[in-house]
């Protein structure tokens, strides 16, 4: 196979359950998993980190590509490292949460990172997942998933994270984080969220996580003409 065929998209809205099933998934198929929205909350940790103005793009730009990002698997899980820092829980607390959206609309910043997952992809057989992963990164994949689920299950998913990592929630409060984060996704010129027109849309809010996997471990061996 070549290698863009070895490639399985999944893209949606915050909460859907797009990591949990990609890594599931890439583990079904023995694929190496890429969660590239950890990138952008590794560019926003680092910007805040380095106390840059993030309504500053050339400041957001530059402090980008000052970036040593190293994505890498321990124990099954993904683990993000900057400049020698492991940040994989730091990259998920709510304050950078708040701030993606002003990192992930600079052009300067997609570019870099969007290199970056191509040659991730390149190298080896990939589940990647994120915002637009069958759109813009890998518009020629031939498996392509949009995993959906309503706002109340992805904010009820989400405040359970949060819990786990012994961080407080409010279910409202979250709820319209998300719901605000999701306008700001499918509204912004570069790169927005959307359905790519070849993409299988899976609605999860009421399937198990199993059940997702095997449909697109399935879909993507009939793809892969496995």
């Amino acid at each position: 196979m070549s290698e863009i065929t070895e490639i399985v998209a999944i893209d949606g809205p915050a909460g859907a359950g797009k990591s949990s099933v990609a890594r599931a998934v890439a583990e079904a198929l023995g694929f190496a998993y890429l969660d590239t929205g950890a990138m952008y909350r590794a560019a926003t940790w680092w910007a805040l980190r380095q106390q840059v103005d993030l309504d500053d793009p050339d400041a957001v730009a530059a402090a980008t590509r000052a970036l040593r990002l190293d994505i890498g698997e321990e124990d099954g899980q993904q683990v993000v490292i900057v400049n020698g820092e492991d940040v994989t829980e730091a990259i998920r607390l709510p304050e950078v949460t708040r701030e993606i959206w002003r990192i992930d609309g600079n052009p300067a910043v997609r570019e870099r990172l969007v290199a970056f997952q191509r040659a991730f992809g390149a190298k080896r057989s990939t589940v990647a997942e994120g915002r637009d992963i069958g759109t813009v990164v890998f518009p020629k994949a031939k498996c392509k998933v949009f995993l959906d689920a309503s706002l109340d299950e992805r904010t009820r998913r989400r405040a359970a994270q949060m819990k786990a990592r012994g961080l407080a929630a409010d279910f409202e409060a979250l709820r319209g984080e998300i719901a605000e984060r999701d306008r700001k996704n499918r509204e912004r010129d570069l790169s927005p969220l959307r359905r790519a027109e070849d993409a299988v849309l899976v609605d999860s809010t009421s399937l198990t996580q199993e059940r997702i996997v095997r449909h697109i471990v399935g879909l993507a061996r009939e793809r892969f003409g496995e």
